[in-house]
């Protein structure tokens, strides 16, 4: 029998670190979603499809088959068979899969994929409703938050540390503007699953937090 855990919270909480370090003192397979978003956006592209047509991107999401594993510690990118690691980080397929993933039946054929890869393996899947669509029957259920300014001085310190030019109070505003998006969005808004542990990390340090979630598991 698999094991899956399932971490959905508002942006800047940490999700992915978190999940990442669990999967990894788990031996579990971290499922990073973007990814798999990216992968299928490349397909449109080697398909020829222009982010505009929609209803070419609709029809060819059925056709494509794109799953995760882990080699020598490398989370390996699978689109039908090949290892599509080397190509899908680049502008022109992060734009094509912004543009893709709203489209309804990109994310259902998506989902669909993620729940097989749950059913094959142990996995760790963060994002916005995992714990309400993508995994509903998910062993551990957490929704990670953490306040709005802590997320802000995270976010502000990330970018700081890259080099880049930012202001803090534009960065909170921006995080509780998307907040908001996230939580009044049609198809599958930001919300807490009923049987979800609320955990605040605001105080916490990332190995608190991951601790704290493996102890559920456990």
């Amino acid at each position: 029998m698999s094991y899956s855990i399932a971490i959905d919270g508002p942006a800047g909480a940490g999700k992915s670190t978190i999940a990442k370090l669990i999967a990894k003192k788990k031996g579990y397979i971290y499922v990073d979603t973007g990814a798999m978003y990216r992968a299928m956006a490349l397909y449109f592209i080697e398909q020829g499809i222009g982010a505009e047509e929609q209803e070419k991107i609709s029809e060819a999401a059925a056709s494509a088959d794109v799953t995760i594993s882990y080699e020598n510690q490398e989370q390996i990118v699978w689109l039908n068979g090949r290892n599509v690691n080397g190509l899908i980080r680049t502008e022109e397929v992060g734009k094509m899969a912004s543009s893709s993933s709203a489209n309804p039946e990109v994310r259902r054929k998506l989902v669909e994929l993620q729940q097989a890869l749950a059913k094959r393996e142990n996995v760790v899947m963060d994002g916005r409703d995992i714990g309400t669509c993508v995994l509903p029957d998910a062993n551990v259920k957490v929704y990670l938050t953490a306040a709005s300014h802590v997320r802000a001085i995270r976010r502000y310190e990330e970018l700081k540390a890259k080099g880049q030019e930012c202001e803090l109070d534009v960065i909170e505003k921006d995080i509780v503007d998307r907040d908001y998006q996230d939580m009044h969005r049609a198809l599958s808004p930001l919300r807490q699953a009923k049987d979800a542990v609320l955990l605040d990390s605001s105080a916490m340090t990332i190995e608190q937090v991951a601790d704290a979630i493996i102890r559920l598991c456990d």
